[in-house]
């Protein structure tokens, strides 16, 4: 097997000396001052420029990266957080001006017609858009924003149970929840909520602060709410707030039924009157919780030799990562929650963390990262820094792809082939109950964000009704009212990352498009995948996802399409 990567080229320095490092504004200021009173007398002074400009860009994005990676790897550390902080709060915005100014600059040359469209349309379009929504005033608000957001970190790493006299993560003490022993399940999840609900409040004051300055932002950028200016900012360009809706109800009529007939087959497998809220990831008596590593060391060795059954080139990547040390996989106390592929806009080699508890959740959240991982190799080699910031649409499709490219692959870890399908069964499943709840986040962003002002009680009360709107109601809930009512809280992107969720739903929808392609064409889908991976965000999403082979659509009649291909299968792994 082949999985020597020789290392990615680091593209020589032309415009930043080869030793220079962010330390503060003053040594970046002389650059920028450069590139916005320079004259541009040619086509090829155009592109020299952009050239500079990209260089720039991807020196202070990846020192910027690194300081985020850091402080996720260890919240608790205080010199680390004071780096962050620095750069958000005397770095970030002073460069901001400047961004805004190179865009007026780079939109008034008259040599701007004379770049090839093929690749710099979806780049001016960007650049044009980010133009019209600068607004001086919300630079500092921009800055408080981003401080704001990594606090929701900061809270959540420092939530811990004690279980059987031991502390657990909270990312930790979910394993316990596939445990077959239903009290040692409900106690668990009795902990977690009760420690969820201990920084209610806390969580309540800060998504407070986060709504009020968001709408701040919108209202100075010329808008009536903080919906309407986020889909300008995320460059939605490809579709409407009505097409959101209409994912909505087709999830609701297509997918929902989908989600209740799993549901009702974990029953039957528990032999329960009554599912509780502990027993959605369990399995029966007698039945162990799949176990496929026991190491963050053994999760990457695994996934190397998984990727490599699909290409060698997708493992070799995975072992240039782990030979830079660009792999946090394991949880531990201190850590923030969740899992991300950073990528590193100059030396091309990504970073992947992850909160690994030895669960087949964490497989499947490292195959995922490693698609996001494949996606940054692919796109490093074009030539500027912007053509790799593509949108979350086209980024998801790469690792919700690579979940199901590899899913047959899995032997690597459950050499049992009971064990295996039962694997590839929970994929299905959380494939399918995740779109429901992908629904119910972004429904429920619309609601927070088009009714600025709301109380925390009515937010509460519209939670409720939406989270209603998608459940399949086998669930039964009683004793647990407050924590359901709070149940949104857990989801990161609510803090950190507004609107960008529906992107999950409609990538989802996409890699199943690219898995019944793959079913009938292996070599054809990874080739199709690898080309619209390469081309970065030099074309549109539509154009991408032609390029992969599948269509961008998410319409009901597309959905109920894709939710006919599953069915039979989910049928075939015994799903009634």
């Amino acid at each position: 097997m082949n999985t020597t990567f020789q290392p990615l080229p680091v593209k020589e320095r032309t415009f930043l000396p080869k030793e220079f490092t962010v330390t503060n504004w003053e040594t970046l200021k002389p650059y920028y001052d450069e590139l916005t009173e320079r004259e541009i007398k040619s086509s090829s002074e155009l592109a020299t420029w952009l050239g500079n400009i990209s260089e720039l860009e991807a020196v202070i994005s990846e020192d910027a990266c690194w300081r985020q990676i850091k402080m996720t790897c260890d919240t608790t550390n205080k010199e680390i957080e004071e780096a962050f902080t620095f750069f958000c709060m005397e770095i970030e915005p002073k460069i901001k001006p400047y961004t805004f100014a190179l865009n007026k600059k780079l939109l008034a040359c008259p040599f701007v017609n004379e770049l090839d469209p093929n690749m710099y349309f979806p780049y001016l379009r960007g650049v044009e858009n980010a133009a019209q929504l600068y607004r001086e005033e919300n630079v500092t608000l921009q800055a408080d924003l981003n401080l704001l957001a990594q606090q929701y970190g900061v809270i959540s790493g420092a939530m811990s149970v004690e279980i059987d006299g031991k502390e657990y993560t909270l990312q930790q003490a979910a394993k316990f929840l596939q445990n077959p022993e239903r009290d040692l399940r409900q106690s668990v999840f009795t902990k977690v909520a009760g420690r969820r609900l201990v920084d209610k409040d806390k969580l309540n004051e800060l998504f407070d602060k986060l709504l009020s300055i968001r709408h701040q932002v919108a209202r100075n950028a010329g808008f009536d709410n903080y919906r309407d200016y986020k889909f300008r900012e995320l460059g939605r360009f490809d579709y409407t707030v009505e097409d959101c809706f209409d994912f909505h109800n087709a999830v609701k009529e297509h997918i929902v039924p989908l989600h209740a007939m799993l549901a009702r087959n974990r029953q039957q497998r528990l032999g329960l009157d009554v599912m509780r809220p502990w027993d959605g990831d369990a399995e029966p008596k007698g039945t162990q919780p799949l176990h496929p590593f026991t190491s963050g060391k053994e999760l990457a060795e695994k996934t190397v030799e998984t990727f490599s059954r699909l290409s060698p080139f997708f493992s070799s990547c995975l072992t240039t990562m782990q030979g830079m040390e660009r792999l946090d996989l394991e949880s531990r106390k201190g850590k923030a929650p969740g899992g991300y592929n950073c990528p590193l806009a100059e030396t091309g080699v990504p970073f992947i963390f992850m909160n690994a508890a030895g669960t087949m959740g964490d497989v499947i959240t490292m195959m995922h990262e490693g698609g996001h991982a494949i996606h940054s190799f692919l796109s490093h080699p074009l030539p500027l820094t912007a053509f790799k910031e593509y949108p979350m649409e086209i980024a998801e499709l790469a690792s919700m792809s690579m979940e199901l490219f590899s899913m047959e692959h899995w032997d690597v870890f459950f050499k049992d082939q009971t064990e295996l399908h039962r694997a590839q069964l929970e994929e299905m499943e959380r494939i399918i109950s995740v779109l429901p709840w992908i629904a119910t986040i972004d429904k429920f962003q619309h609601w927070l964000y088009t009714n600025p002002g709301h109380s925390v009680q009515q937010r509460e009360e519209q939670w409720l009704a939406i989270l209603d709107e998608f459940a399949t109601g086998i669930t039964d809930w009683s004793g647990f009212d407050e924590y359901r009512r709070n149940l949104w809280q857990k989801q990161l992107h609510l803090f950190e990352v507004p609107f960008y969720y529906i992107e999950y739903g409609i990538a989802q929808l996409g890699a199943i498009a690219m898995w019944r392609q793959y079913r009938g064409n292996k070599q054809q889908a990874l080739q199709n995948y690898q080309n619209a991976l390469s081309l970065g965000y030099t074309k549109t999403l539509k154009e991408l996802y032609a390029t992969a082979g599948i269509r961008f659509d998410f319409s009901p009649a597309y959905i109920k399409e894709l939710s006919d291909f599953v069915t039979p299968i989910l049928k075939e792994m015994g799903v009634k």
